[in-house]
């Protein structure tokens, strides 16, 4: 009898485990929102341009975005902000207006935001990651997939 409680109680805490895991995620913020946060309280930003299409910005979403670890040190040292690099809104943002005029009828073209920030040689090619400093400036970049371990590394580099 006290062996079956044994196997219960370890297959309750697994399942509410699973669980909790399951719904922890990073807290994603938008543009607008992420300039309130810094007014509140200031802290380096992580940015993460992706497109629909792009496979290994998917990936990065199942298998890295995923990760406790990547989760936990993400919401606790940066404000993260996730923007679709083809998105058309029209984002207001340090003091300026940002929107896609690169965007027709038959082409999703790339937003100013991400342009301004994720370029790299005058083209934009996600998976773009950005590490900024709570004043905008532009601290790193990489513009490849980054698997949890790199992107740990990586974040790291700026404690």
């Amino acid at each position: 009898m006290q062996h079956s409680k044994a196997i219960f109680m370890l297959l309750v805490m697994f399942f509410l485990g699973k669980n909790v895991l399951a719904q922890e995620s990073i807290h994603w913020l938008s543009f607008e929102q992420l300039e309130d946060s810094l007014a509140k309280q200031p802290k380096k930003v992580f940015i993460d341009f992706y497109t629909d299409w792009c496979t290994y910005c998917k990936k990065m979403d199942r298998k890295v975005f995923t990760k406790p670890e990547v989760i936990q040190k993400i919401n606790t040292e940066f404000y993260a902000v996730r923007m679709d690099a083809e998105n058309r809104d029209t984002i207001q943002f340090d003091g300026h207006v940002f929107f896609n005029r690169l965007a027709t009828d038959k082409r999703a073209g790339i937003h100013d935001l991400a342009m301004l920030l994720g370029q790299r040689n005058g083209i934009f090619a996600p998976p773009t990651l950005i590490i900024l400093e709570n004043e905008f400036k532009v601290l790193d970049r990489r513009f490849e997939y980054l698997y949890s371990e790199k992107l740990m590394e990586w974040l790291s580099s700026f404690e």
